[in-house]
């Protein structure tokens, strides 16, 4: 029976000091192997990869992380699980070339969410994308308010592209600053132009309540016409 805090166990498991010079040699093996994958995968940047290419990465992680300390698991095993992951790659890859249907299912499609100043409210809820995250993602591009914005995507890789208006075409749009969003209200408190909190719309408004005449909410928040700083 092992007893707590068995330093050789906790250490080096039972194993002789030596074998360190097997793990160098181990790791050294599978890191060339990772290297020599991803180049053959031809990997962009890891900001563009799809869900398939991340699969594939935790794939080749697993694969290379155990021969590289575990002296039970060989590394020709190991080096056939990369073999046999590069070639499913190249098998998907080939049709997702010929298959669109199998593309979209894979990876996805391109989803505008933010059309003419407004959100495209289907799109919007079916993607797993939060409001806040949205906005987090626009205030990074310098955007104040969504009447800056003709049309926003969100691409198959996650990013978020945007289009803007020419500076003379800006509109009045729902603001996206936490302290001005956060002003919003079931009442008007004056007269004036007020975007709906939640498809964006804008409308004029008397100082009372009053139903969005787009997706039939009733939280407003004072619109706003300013230009964006570049």
């Amino acid at each position: 029976m092992n007893t707590v805090f068995e330093w050789d166990r906790i250490f080096f498991n039972d194993l002789p000091v030596s074998f360190l010079l097997e793990v160098v040699f181990r790791t050294v093996v599978m890191f060339i192997m990772v290297l020599l994958t991803l180049k053959l995968t031809g990997k962009r940047g890891v900001k563009q990869l799809s869900v398939f290419e991340v699969v594939i990465i935790i794939s080749l992680g697993s694969a290379a992380g155990d021969p590289m300390f575990y002296n039970d698991v060989g590394i020709i095993p190991a080096i056939t699980v990369f073999v046999c992951i590069l070639v499913m790659y190249r098998v998907i890859t080939v049709l997702l070339g010929k298959s669109k249907k199998f593309e979209i299912f894979m990876e996805g499609k391109v989803l505008c969410f933010v059309e003419d100043g407004q959100f495209s409210i289907n799109n919007f809820e079916r993607e797993d994308i939060a409001k806040d995250e949205f906005f987090a993602e626009l205030r990074l591009k310098s955007i104040e308010h969504l009447g800056q914005v003709k049309n926003a995507y969100i691409e198959t890789n996650g990013a978020i592209s945007v289009y803007f208006y020419e500076e003379d075409n800006i509109k009045y749009g729902l603001p996206i600053r936490p302290q001005l969003f956060d002003l919003k209200s079931t009442t008007i408190p004056k007269s004036g132009i007020y975007a709906c909190t939640f498809c964006a719309n804008t409308q004029e408004l008397q100082p009372t309540t009053a139903i969005c005449s787009v997706c039939g909410r009733n939280e407003w928040v004072e619109a706003i016409r300013t230009k964006r700083v570049q």
